[in-house]
């Protein structure tokens, strides 16, 4: 029977494995090698709290500092955020139907395809906000602040824009079907291809009322 070489001996010491003999090499003592170290984040646990405050559907935090955090896909039906800090906060795909963020700070921030059917952003500032493909029907915006922002191919039937303001808005594709821009102030937006069938204009200054 032809001998083992040496290498090949100390591989199948190493693996536990059998010599030429059919005897089982003795596995390497416990304790001689080095740990292997496996680096993998470590998967969130619990509720999601930011600022002291549960972030969930219905939870009440009303003037929470969220500026910059990322509330992408998450459910938020019904929750209470009026007056928070929400600057570059993502809400991208959110669900946020019939929640309250009147009065609150959305500089900046994303809320492209989130669901707000029935949302509450009565004074709220959406200055340079993505709403692109939002649902926002029987939304509140009444003096809201959407300079800037872009709403392209957002629907918006019966929301309520009263008194809010949209300067250098993109509202390409955008549907406003019986919407209410009674108040509303409109300037140099980019709105081809918008919809405005059966919007309320009473007192609206820049409305397309010959649409």
């Amino acid at each position: 029977m032809s001998k083992l070489t040496p290498i090949l001996a100390v591989m199948l010491a190493c693996a536990g494995g059998t010599t030429s003999a059919g005897q089982v090499a003795p596995p390497i003592a416990s304790g001689g090698g080095f740990p292997i170290i496996v680096d993998e984040p470590t998967p969130h646990e619990g509720p999601l709290v930011i600022g002291g405050c549960e972030i969930k559907p219905g939870a009440s935090c009303p003037g929470v500092d969220l500026r910059h955090a990322d509330l992408r896909g998450l459910k938020l039906n019904g929750i209470d955020l009026k007056g928070a800090k929400l600057t570059r906060a993502n809400f991208f795909g959110a669900e946020l139907k019939g929640a309250d963020l009147s009065g609150a700070d959305l500089r900046g921030a994303n809320l492209e395809m989130a669901q707000m059917q029935g949302v509450h952003m009565r004074d709220a500032d959406l200055t340079g906000a993505n709403l692109d493909y939002s649902r926002l029907a029987g939304a509140d915006f009444s003096g809201a602040d959407l300079t800037a922002a872009t709403l392209e191919a957002a629907t918006a039937h019966k929301a309520k824009f009263v008194g809010a303001k949209f300067i250098g808005a993109n509202l390409m594709e955008t549907k406003f079907y019986n919407a209410d821009f009674a108040n509303a102030t409109l300037e140099g937006n980019h709105a081809p291809y918008a919809i405005w069938e059966g919007v309320h204009m009473d007192n609206c200054h820049g409305c397309p009322v010959d649409w």
